[in-house]
């Protein structure tokens, strides 16, 4: 059947859906939409397995429209999870999108803010629920949510939401929600920790996979610099964005601090508008942002990898690592922000020793390696702090451990210890030549 779709209209879509793809400009359906979309339609289970941007979001959503079509009584039917407040917010917007033509009633739950004006609107009626795990149970475990009604379960960037630890949480949502039910999980990558999640909970699954040799999409030019310490990275991130180029960028960070720090010196260089977002800030400050630089009024986001899979903006010009993530599939999601909706996109990594070893990994994940290159000569090598220094060799310590768990690393072998009275108190004894006192003889002389 999949061979025969060539349009949406191959898919039996109501009049409602078919205006709405067109009125949001979707032309010709994507090779997972081609696959998944008739299967959802006829009432599988279904995996589907596709790269970041490639159109899942829909292929799960006209699906389950197309089932629910109509508001109908005063609670959930369908519930789609997903990892992070920024997907939650993103699956919203197609939603709203898609279904502007009918009477659908949605609602986002999603931690970061009080939970009164989420629970205010799930008692005013809702036919779909958009949440993630914790939120979710959080206003269930209040009385303020009934499950009886779920007919379609959806769970939405299923590796990453491994990743993050949400199976404890995901099978208590499975305890309360119907049995007889449909479930439709997506995901990037078909890791061990969703073949565990679909074991869990799916019978008989449909697999759809549109895996390319390439798990990277060929409008992104790939390049990886070494860059040897901190300060360095700083000084060849300043050298690029004096390159007006870079008119749209993300640097990925893997922490919040240096998130905050590297957003304060972009900011003091001004070097164009700048914003962070990352699980510490608030939710309007992450929305705001994330508003300002799909408008185009932002010219650089920093951000942690929590936020990378809810980022849905066509035009970025350049995605820059300044860290090399160490859960290797969220670099094909850092990367992947860049190069969407057929537009060419530059994706640039910042590697010291220590971050050069977990790039072997990517390049085999990836199928492919990524080309490198020599810092300019206009970037100042600056020195690599003592600290910093110590941190990187124990972090290759720990890479080598983790390969071979005989590795010995370079922090292995321990000094004598030396007792600081054995330091400052030499043996009276040896100290002016003489013996000892025997004991024995002592005791003879009484």
């Amino acid at each position: 059947m999949a061979n025969n779709i060539s349009s949406f209209d191959d898919f039996k879509l109501n009049k409602q859906l078919l205006n709405a793809v067109d009125e949001l400009g979707f032309k010709d359906p994507t090779p997972i939409q081609i696959k998944a979309i008739p299967l959802a339609t006829a009432g599988h289970d279904v995996i589907g397995i596709a790269q970041t941007g490639t159109g899942k979001t829909a292929a799960y959503l006209l699906p389950l429209l197309m089932k629910i079509k109509y508001a109908q009584g005063d609670h959930p039917r369908a519930l789609i999870l997903a990892p992070t407040r920024e997907l939650i917010l993103q699956i919203e917007e197609n939603i709203k999108g898609l279904a502007v033509y009918t009477d659908l009633r949605f609602v986002s739950l999603y931690g970061g803010i009080g939970p009164k004006t989420q629970i205010e609107n799930v008692q005013k009626g809702t036919d779909i629920i958009i949440a993630t795990p914790g939120r979710f149970l959080d206003i269930y475990l209040k009385g303020e949510l009934l499950t009886k009604m779920i007919k379609t379960l959806v769970i939405d960037e299923a590796d990453k939401m491994m990743d993050m630890g949400f199976m404890p949480q995901l099978k208590r949502i499975l305890e309360i929600i119907p049995v007889k039910r449909q479930n439709l999980l997506f995901s990037a990558t078909m890791s061990p920790f969703v073949k565990k999640l679909s074991e869990e909970f799916l019978e008989f699954p449909e697999i759809v996979e549109v895996a390319p040799e390439k798990p990277t999409i060929d409008t992104i030019d790939q390049i990886l610099y070494e860059v040897p310490n901190l300060k360095t990275k700083i000084n060849f991130l300043e050298y690029l964005l004096q390159d007006e180029t870079y008119s749209r960028i993300i640097v990925f960070v893997k922490t919040k601090g240096t998130a905050d720090n590297v957003s304060k010196y972009l900011e003091r260089r001004k070097l164009g508008s700048v914003r962070v977002i990352h699980s510490n800030k608030g939710q309007n400050s992450r929305i705001n942002a994330m508003n300002e630089f799909k408008e185009g009024d932002l010219r650089i986001l920093v951000s942690t990898d929590i936020s990378a899979r809810g980022i849905d903006v066509s035009m970025v010009s350049h995605v820059v690592n300044f860290d090399v993530p160490i859960i290797y599939e969220d670099y094909v999601h850092r990367i992947g922000r860049t190069g969407r909706a057929n537009n060419e996109g530059i994706a640039i990594t910042f590697a010291n020793k220590a971050e050069l070893l977990h790039i072997g990994k990517i390049e085999k994940l990836i199928n492919q390696p990524i080309p490198r290159k020599k810092l300019p000569d206009e970037v100042k090598i600056e020195k690599t702090g003592y600290e910093e220094g110590q941190q990187m060799e124990m972090d290759i310590d720990a890479f080598k451990r983790k390969e071979n768990p005989d590795f010995k690393g370079a922090f292995h072998d321990k000094k004598p210890r030396v007792f600081k009275k054995d330091v400052d108190k030499p043996n009276k004894y040896r100290s002016n030549k003489q013996s000892r006192p025997n004991r024995n003889a002592k005791k003879k002389r009484r």
